[in-house]
């Protein structure tokens, strides 16, 4: 069973609860989510093996931890993903970065993919899905069965906000993934977004609400 970790950082919630905030503009939003998403990325790597090697200091010889041999991947489910993605690379600079386009289609409200790019060897990598709002689970469940179709083992998602629902809904659909959460909210109202939320995190994201 994949586990689900709630962040307590006070940093994380701190920021969390500045872009909670109506009246917080694009420009602020999109730095906060990039922070969050930089403090979110430090502990979701906690967990990752190390392997020694030896190197010379300019004093002697040495033993020292270096992350063992499995390269990461960031893949943002878009087009809110994306604003994690910055956030992400500050920490693991090294991290091939993939997309995931999916749309929901309003007569049978189930997502489609309209865009996937991913890494050659993503197979072999351990990938970081990111998605800032967590709501029904539709988007996450389909995006993370398409990387399964694809060949990917070793899945994490990051999500900043994320409703009861959602969470319920995704580990049942993928028990073996680790979902990283920054708040768990109340519910989901009649229109499926996420009580008390923040709102549309892409248009926010992006100036277009």
């Amino acid at each position: 069973m994949g586990k689900i970790q709630i962040m307590d950082h006070p940093l994380i919630q701190h920021k969390i609860g500045i872009i909670r905030r109506k009246d917080t503009s694009s420009k602020e939003f999109r730095e906060l989510i990039s922070e969050i998403a930089m403090f979110m990325a430090y502990e979701a790597t906690r967990d990752l093996k190390m392997e020694d090697v030896e190197i010379e200091t300019p004093i002697t010889r040495t033993t020292v931890k270096k992350l063992e041999g499995k390269k990461l991947a960031v893949v943002p489910i878009l087009r809110a993903g994306l604003g994690m993605v910055e956030g992400m690379l500050a920490m693991v600079p090294v991290a091939k970065v993939g997309h995931i386009g999916l749309y929901r289609d309003p007569k049978t409200l189930k997502p489609v993919e309209y865009y996937c790019k991913l890494p050659s060897d993503c197979g072999e990598r351990e990938v970081f899905v990111t998605d800032p709002m967590l709501a029904t689970g539709g988007s996450a469940i389909a995006a993370i069965t398409m990387l399964k179709e694809k060949g990917v083992k070793n899945i994490r998602l990051l999500c900043i906000i994320a409703a009861p629902e959602g969470v319920k809904a995704l580990s049942e659909a993928h028990p073996d993934v680790d979902i990283y959460i920054g708040a768990l909210d109340e519910c989901l109202n009649d229109h499926g977004y996420i009580v008390p939320g923040l709102g549309d995190a892409g248009d926010r994201i992006f100036g277009t609400k």
